[in-house]
């Protein structure tokens, strides 16, 4: 499901990021990526979203990152330890996964990341899992 379609669009207080390939909404403690159909999200794309969640929170930020994969895309494993590297940031990350193939690929990320990542079945749980952290509460 998409962001916009659901209960917390509405609930939620939110800012959105438009991007050519795809969109970002920014809450407090946490921001949705949600990428367009066939994408490659790759390091020059990571490092544009990046600089601009740097740009709007500031850079001893600490955030959760929850990709609601409502799409098939494509993206570099490797991108989680230069994101990681560079800005540090990301406390911990949630994959909502909607078939087989995806969960697979989030299986094969969690592997690259050295911070928590959930897979979730829905924007829900990943919402509920983010909101709840220790690291903001």
């Amino acid at each position: 499901m998409r962001f916009e379609d659901s209960k917390y669009c509405k609930e939620l207080e939110h800012e959105k990021l438009e991007f050519p390939f795809g969109n970002f909404y920014l809450f407090e403690h946490f921001f949705i990526s949600e990428l367009n159909e066939g994408e490659h999200f790759d390091w020059e794309k990571v490092n544009l979203v990046m600089t601009k969640i740097i740009e709007l929170y500031g850079k001893d930020v600490k955030l959760g990152y929850i990709s609601n994969r409502i799409h098939s895309y494509s993206m570099d494993p490797y991108s989680w330890k230069k994101v990681d590297k560079k800005y540090g940031v990301i406390v911990a990350s949630a994959i909502i996964y909607y078939n087989d193939f995806t969960y697979k690929n989030a299986s094969l990320e969690k592997k690259f990341f050295q911070k928590s990542i959930k897979r979730c079945i829905n924007l829900d749980e990943a919402i509920h899992w983010m909101q709840n952290l220790k690291e903001f509460n």
